[in-house]
């Protein structure tokens, strides 16, 4: 519930504050005969977003036992790709985001298609925050494991992430949106490591990676793998009961590789803008 609420959060205020940015422009400059189309490009990047997820789970629950490991340890080798990219793209690109998405509406606003461009604008603007929050969550769901508590996460977590973006889009709260997501960026990292250790281990079981039974730890006899705090383990930090040293080697790389560099001080220039940011009207 923990891993998938951060996850819905951080992806849901990131599409919330795209979506904000395009209205308030839109209002600001008086072309309100946009909104129809930005909106039909919403809830297309978001329909499709929900088919994705449908088609990720309605795909692996159709699959032999091991083509679904494969399935799933791909998808978790994917998730893993996306979501580090797009920790690090919004550390490069936040400063200048609001910048960049009035500069396509103008230019999609002068067009000649010009709601059809407004739609697309719209359109990958969000579709890009929900089909990495799909694959995501459908990687993070099967670390978990099979409960409603990931579920649970997931829609207070998209709900705050919509009522944070409502509210300041009306400027009712500000928050430092450089520290948000760099405090969020850090624990999707975290998560996005126990999705890696998940997906080494659904290789060893297919016989792609070695070490399967050279194990770290097996703790089973005292801990059920089904319990409450394995669950809490699992979905958050990638904890199994039972875990090889090749899903220790990972976990433990791919966190030093990345919150290494992700961690390391922004240059003096984009300094100078990392203050409280507004979604202004």
């Amino acid at each position: 519930m923990l891993s998938t609420f951060i996850i819905a959060l951080r992806e849901g205020l990131e599409a919330s504050l795209i979506v904000g940015i395009l209205l308030a422009y839109v209002k600001k400059t008086g072309r309100t005969q946009l909104l129809r189309p930005l909106w039909l490009g919403v809830s297309a990047a978001i329909v499709l977003s929900l088919g994705v997820g449908a088609g990720l789970n309605l795909t692996s629950s159709e699959l032999s036992d091991r083509n679904e490991e494969i399935f799933a340890g791909t998808a978790s080798v994917l998730a893993v790709i996306f979501v580090t990219a797009m920790v690090f793209w919004m550390k490069r690109t936040a400063k200048t985001l609001r910048g960049d998405l009035h500069g396509k509406l103008d230019a999609s606003g002068s067009s000649g298609l010009g709601m059809v461009a407004v739609v697309a604008t719209a359109f990958f603007a969000v579709v890009r925050e929900g089909l990495e929050t799909a694959l995501f969550l459908y990687s993070n769901f099967n670390t978990a494991g099979g409960s409603y508590a990931p579920a649970a996460g997931l829609v207070i977590g998209l709900a705050s992430a919509v009522l944070l973006g409502y509210l300041l889009y009306k400027r009712a709260v500000t928050i430092n949106l450089g520290r948000f997501f760099t405090i969020t960026g850090v624990a999707l990292i975290i998560v996005a490591a126990g999705v890696l250790s998940y997906a080494v281990h659904e290789f060893q079981e297919v016989g792609w990676l070695p070490g399967e039974d050279s194990t770290a730890w097996s703790i089973d006899s005292w801990l059920s793998p089904d319990s409450f705090v394995a669950g809490l383990l699992a979905g958050s930090i990638g904890f199994r009961t039972t875990t090889s040293w090749l899903q220790v080697g990972f976990w433990v790389f791919y966190l030093v590789s990345v919150l290494t560099p992700y961690l390391m001080p922004a240059s003096r220039d984009a300094k100078t803008s990392d203050k409280v940011a507004k979604v202004t009207r």
